[in-house]
């Protein structure tokens, strides 16, 4: 792995991270934000210690163990990354209420033009800022963007000693299995 300075992680804070994106995905995973490690590599998901590529594999999604550099063969197996606020920062907490909120705009205008059948945010307390729904937990949501179904799962951060890597495994399987059901269709909210 490239060995980054502090001074290439905090020149990292003006890139853009390129959505790994097609229509009509199977599950479209969104990220709180970039933080400076994949802002550096341009790869979701990019610091050592986040446990997003293994509870995918773990969770059956894959078959086998992605490195954060083989993003792009989520496509292959229908799955995509994007993330709630496209800002990169150290510290998900940096975020203002305003980003939040705008990059919930934002992401479900980006949902129903890729109509994916599940968007899957990996975060509670980003999910309930971006879509202003205080109530959220961990799970499926009544909520829908168009006809695609929204799954809040755990945020995989090494950070996020709630959750085990087997916990979270659980719950992306729990999504997982729901995507092997007949694909949703409800009734869009407001």
């Amino acid at each position: 792995m490239t060995r980054f300075t502090p001074a290439d992680l905090e020149a990292a804070r003006d890139r853009l991270v390129p959505d790994v994106v097609a229509d009509g995905l199977k599950v479209l995973f969104c990220g709180i934000n970039p933080g400076l490690m994949t802002a550096a590599t341009g790869h979701h998901f990019a610091r050592p210690g986040n446990r997003f590529w293994p509870v995918l594999h773990l969770s059956g999604f894959t078959p086998r163990l992605l490195k954060p550099s083989e993003q792009g063969e989520l496509l292959s197996y229908g799955l995509g990354i994007t993330n709630v606020v496209a800002r990169a920062t150290a510290r998900a907490d940096e975020l203002t209420a305003e980003e939040y909120r705008e990059g919930g705009r934002i992401l479900g205008a980006k949902v129903r033009r890729l109509r994916p059948t599940w968007l899957a945010v990996v975060g509670v307390t980003a999910y309930r800022a971006a879509f202003d729904d205080r109530r959220a937990s961990v799970g499926p949501q009544q909520r829908t963007i168009g006809s695609t179904g929204v799954w809040v799962l755990p945020n995989p951060s090494g950070l996020n000693a709630h959750w085990t890597a087997a916990t979270m495994a659980e719950e992306f399987g729990r999504l997982r299995k729901a995507t092997e059901a007949q694909p949703l269709r409800a009734d869009p909210c407001p």
